[in-house]
């Protein structure tokens, strides 16, 4: 025991804050902006190592088998979804002029009697997780160290900031979980006016602290990836590529990338491992036409393929200075995500900072930046995935990579 808590305190201490601003040039920071609105991380880890140490020293875990313990999970999946579902129409009850304030009431009871029910199956829920993803990455002859440690709460929310002439992940700042719309949309106009930049506030999955916080959620499939993703941080902040996250665009997307091309494999295995009801069905070819007068139906619309699109016309207008097309066009294309169901708030230079980092894809808002293609040609010619994690650790640069790519 002593030994776990010497290890939360060691790692604690020695993880850089991800999502939070490091570097803050000039006089007129962002944080005169955020100081009374950001996220307390310190207490947050205090409090969610507190809790694991407790659950290490007891191991519950320990006292189911394999099928019972997949069965608890399970379980508390099904309830964190009727806890989503309660919520949801908490909220709608309370839009609703015809609701009474007895049915609002009665909801919120129950949704209390839900919440307890979640805090005495969370904890045993989140053992079992850690330990299952844990065994995938042992059997893919990863040394689990740090001890991989997740805690689900609400998130805080991440405040992106990008300059206006480029497009570049200037800060990510953490900001307090409980903050509303149109709070986000005050501080993104303070921000934007005062420091002549792009801003969006943007919900997270998790964050790479320790133990690292992961979103609440009843999609097994995402919580099993994100909590791998989540603890790649872990591991990567210890070694060179992650400790250098911030020290420029490129090595955060080598790190983003790294981490979802990674964590998207040991999701898929604790998958098939332990609940293979949950794998995904093979997609099913197109139907070919049954006469030849018969038409084809029109091409869906593809998001990733229009977001990427998007980016690459964004990109040109900025590299020729035409600041302002470059924002009625990002405009414009939101409209049309719109008109295709895609609600999407502001497409702005700060949207795709912060998702163009997550190039695990040719597609989406990173465009054409090299790196995550990169990125994806070693992982494609790693002989496994502890060889591509470990390759990319060890890097310092994007020329490092390059290197790597050419021997």
């Amino acid at each position: 025991m002593r030994r776990l808590i010497a290890i939360v305190l060691l790692v604690t201490l020695s993880l850089p804050l991800r999502d939070s601003a490091i570097r803050l040039p000039g006089p007129e920071t962002i944080r005169h902006y955020t100081w009374d609105v950001e996220f307390d991380y310190l207490t947050w880890v205090a409090h969610a190592a507190a809790l694991k140490i407790g659950q290490g020293r007891l191991q519950p875990e320990r006292f189911l088998d394999e099928e019972s313990q997949s069965a608890h999970v399970r379980a508390t999946m099904a309830l964190v979804q009727r806890i989503l579902d309660a919520e949801n129409e908490l909220r709608r009850l309370h839009a609703d002029p015809a609701a009474s304030a007895a049915e609002r009431s009665a909801l919120a009871a129950q949704l209390e009697q839900l919440y307890q029910q979640r805090q005495q199956a969370a904890p045993l829920a989140e053992s079992i997780l850690q330990a299952q993803v844990s065994a995938v990455f042992r059997e893919q002859g990863f040394v689990v160290f740090p001890p991989l440690l997740y805690h689900s709460t609400p998130l805080p929310w991440a405040l992106i900031v990008s300059p206006r002439d480029s497009i570049a992940q200037q800060h990510n700042l953490s900001l307090r979980t409980e903050l509303t719309l149109e709070e986000h949309i005050r501080i993104e106009d303070q921000v934007a006016v005062g420091m002549n930049v792009s801003t969006l506030v943007v919900p997270v999955g998790g964050i790479g602290v320790y133990p690292t916080m992961v979103a609440q959620s009843s999609n097994l499939n995402w919580l099993a990836e994100t909590i791998a993703h989540e603890w790649l941080h872990n591991y990567l902040t210890l070694r060179p590529l992650g400790f250098l996250y911030y020290h420029s665009p490129e090595l955060t997307t080598m790190n983003e990338t790294t981490a979802n091309l990674a964590g998207r494999q040991i999701g898929e295995a604790v998958i098939a491992r332990y609940y293979p009801e949950r794998v995904p069905a093979p997609p099913q070819p197109a139907p070919t036409p049954t006469t030849p007068e018969e038409a084809p139906a029109p091409p869906a619309f593809d998001f990733r393929a229009e977001m990427h699109e998007t980016r690459l016309q964004v990109d040109a207008l900025l590299a020729e200075g035409r600041l302002h097309e470059a924002e009625d066009y990002m405009e414009a294309r939101r409209l049309i995500f719109w008109e295709h169901g895609y609600i999407i708030r502001k497409l702005n230079q700060a949207y795709f900072a912060f998702y163009g980092s997550y190039a695990d894809s040719p597609t989406g808002p990173a465009g054409a930046d090299p790196v995550g293609a990169a990125v994806r040609e070693l992982y494609a010619r790693s002989p496994d995935l502890r060889s591509f994690v470990d390759q990319m650790a060890w890097l310092t640069s994007f020329e490092g990579l390059q290197r790597l790519l050419a021997d």
